[in-house]
C-alpha cells in the first residue's frame, strides 16, 4: 500500500521535480506470426500489434487522470525483426516492407515510438540477419516511429567485428539518406554490447526471446528528484550523501511500481520490470550533469566525474531494487549529450569530450548515446568507437551502447536542433587518427576469460 504521505510527496515531486513515468511499454512477441509469403507475414504483424496494444494509449491516459502521474511516453517493443522475417524475406527491401508495416501499426494505435527493428548477432550473422542489417537506412528514411538495434557482442561471445565494420557503414548511409533533417535518422538506431531483453527505453527496446508472449515494461525517471533532494544535503559526508540518493530512487521507483501494477491489471497483460533509469529530458532542472554538479563537480566532465557518476548509478540501483522485486531494463544513469542541458553546457565550456564520455560510460547504465559528429567522419572511425565501447560492455560484463549522428553537412561547434525529447547539440570532435586496418580484419573478437564460469 502506498500512503498518504507518499501520494502528497509525489505529487510535489511531480509539480516541481519534474518527476514522470517516461514510458509504459508492451512488449510483444511476433513470432506466432513468422509466415514465409511476406505479405501474410506482414498482414500477421500489423493484426497482432493492432490487436495487443489497442487500448495502450487509452489507458495510459486514463492512469495519467487517475493519479495525476504524467506519463511521457506510450511505446511498444517486438521481437527482433531479424528473427521474425526471416523466412519470408530474402533481401534488404523485403524486410524494409516490415518496417512500414511496424511504423502503420504504430501509428494505428497512436503510440510515440515502437522498437524491435533489429538483429541479434554478437557471434555470427545470418543472411536474414545480414539483410535486416542493410535494410536499416532506408527502413529508418522511410518510416516516422520505427526504431532499430543491433546486438553486436556479448561477454559469453565476444564482438562481432564482421557486424561492427557492416555497422559503421549503416550509419554513415543513414545519415546521408536523412540527411535533410539534420541526419535524424541515426538518432533511431543503437548498437550494444550486452543488450537486455526487457528494456522499455528507445531507441534500443525489443522484445527479447525468452520473455511471454506480451509484458508490461515501465520506465520511471527522475533526475530532477535526485538533484533537489541532495541540495538539502551540500556539503555532508559520502554517507550522507549516498543515503539520499538512495532514498530518493526508492520513491521513484514506487511511483513507477504503481503505474506499472494499474497498467497491467487495466490491459489484461502481466507486468514485467520496471526500469529506474535517471534519463534526462532538455528541460532545465531535469539534468544529470546537474546532478553530478550538485555532488561537487564545476562541470560534468571536470575530474572526478566517473567516480561522481559511478557513486550516483550504484545508488539509484540499490535504492531502486528495495522499492521492487522486478526491477530490469537498464536501471541507472543515463548520459546522453543532445537531451542533456547540462550534458550541453559541459561540452561547450570544453569540459566534457569524446574520450571522457567514453571513461564516464564504464559506470554508467548505457554508453555514448545522442552524439552529433562531423558529418565527413569515416565509417571506420565510427566502426572503431562503436568497438571501443563494445569492448567495455564485454570486459565489465555490462550493457554499453553507441547512439552517434554524423550530421552530414556539419562540423565541430555546429549546433544540430533534433526537436522535443532528443534535443539539441554542438558537434564535437573526433579523433582523426585511422583505425582502417583493425576495423577491417575479419572475424571477431573472442570472450574474454572471465566469460567461462561453467
Amino acid at each position: 500500500m502506498i500512503s498518504n504521505w507518499e501520494v502528497i510527496e509525489t505529487n510535489h515531486m511531480i509539480e516541481k521535480e519534474n518527476l514522470d513515468v517516461r514510458t509504459i511499454t508492451i512488449g510483444i512477441s511476433l513470432l506466432d506470426c513468422i509466415d514465409s509469403d511476406l505479405d501474410k507475414l506482414n498482414e500477421n504483424i500489423y493484426n497482432k500489434i493492432t490487436t495487443v496494444a489497442k487500448d495502450l494509449v487509452k489507458v495510459g491516459q486514463e492512469i495519467e487522470r487517475d493519479y495525476c502521474i504524467p506519463i511521457v511516453n506510450k511505446r511498444i517493443s517486438v521481437t527482433p525483426i531479424a528473427l521474425v522475417g526471416g523466412a519470408a524475406c530474402k533481401t534488404p527491401e523485403d524486410f524494409v516492407t516490415i518496417a512500414k508495416t511496424l511504423d502503420r501499426a504504430a501509428h494505428t494505435v497512436g503510440i510515440n515510438f515502437i522498437g524491435g527493428y533489429s538483429a541479434l548477432v554478437s557471434k555470427g550473422m545470418t543472411p536474414a540477419e545480414e539483410n535486416l542489417i542493410r535494410s536499416i537506412p532506408q527502413a529508418l528514411a522511410s518510416t516516422e516511429l520505427v526504431c532499430s538495434s543491433v546486438n553486436v557482442g556479448s561477454t559469453k561471445t565476444g564482438i562481432n567485428m564482421d557486424a561492427v565494420r557492416l555497422i559503421g557503414e549503416m550509419i554513415k548511409e543513414t545519415a546521408e539518406l536523412t540527411k535533410e533533417n539534420d541526419s535524424l535518422g541515426c538518432a533511431k538506431f543503437v548498437v550494444f554490447c550486452n543488450a537486455p531483453d526487457d528494456n522499455p527505453f528507445m531507441a534500443g527496446a525489443f522484445h527479447g526471446v525468452t520473455e511471454a508472449d506480451a509484458i508490461i515494461n515501465v520506465g520511471v525517471s527522475g533526475p530532477g528528484v535526485v538533484k533537489t533532494a541532495l541540495e538539502k544535503v551540500r556539503g555532508e559526508s559520502f554517507e550522507v550523501l549516498c543515503e539520499t540518493i538512495k532514498k530518493t530512487a526508492f520513491k521513484v521507483t514506487r511511483v513507477g511500481q504503481l503505474v506499472a501494477k494499474e497498467a497491467s491489471a487495466k490491459l489484461g497483460i502481466p507486468f514485467g520490470i520496471i526500469d529506474l533509469s535517471l534519463a534526462p529530458t532538455p528541460a532545465v532542472g531535469d539534468s544529470v550533469a546537474d546532478i553530478l554538479c550538485e555532488i561537487g563537480l564545476e562541470y560534468a566532465g571536470a575530474p572526478g566525474t566517473t567516480a561522481a557518476l559511478a557513486l550516483l548509478n550504484d545508488q539509484v540501483k540499490k535504492g531502486g531494487i528495495m522499492a521492487s522485486s522486478y526491477v530490469g531494463g537498464l536501471s541507472g544513469a543515463f548520459i546522453p549529450v543532445s537531451e542533456d542541458q547540462g550534458m550541453i553546457d559541459a561540452v561547450v565550456a570544453g569540459a566534457l569530450t569524446l574520450e571522457k564520455l567514453e571513461a564516464m560510460t564504464c559506470v554508467c547504465s548505457v554508453g555514448l548515446d545522442m552524439i552529433a559528429i562531423p558529418g565527413d567522419t569515416k565509417a571506420t572511425t565510427i566502426s572503431g568507437i562503436i568497438a571501443d565501447e563494445m569492448a567495455i560492455g564485454m570486459i565489465n560484463q555490462k550493457t554499453t551502447a553507441v547512439r552517434v549522428i554524423p550530421v552530414i553537412g556539419k562540423g565541430v561547434g555546429e549546433v544540430v536542433e533534433f526537436g522535443g525529447l532528443l534535443g539539441y547539440a554542438p558537434v564535437m570532435p573526433v579523433n582523426q587518427f585511422s583505425c582502417d586496418d583493425f576495423v577491417n580484419r575479419k572475424g571477431r573478437i573472442p570472450a574474454p576469460v572471465h566469460s567461462f564460469k561453467n
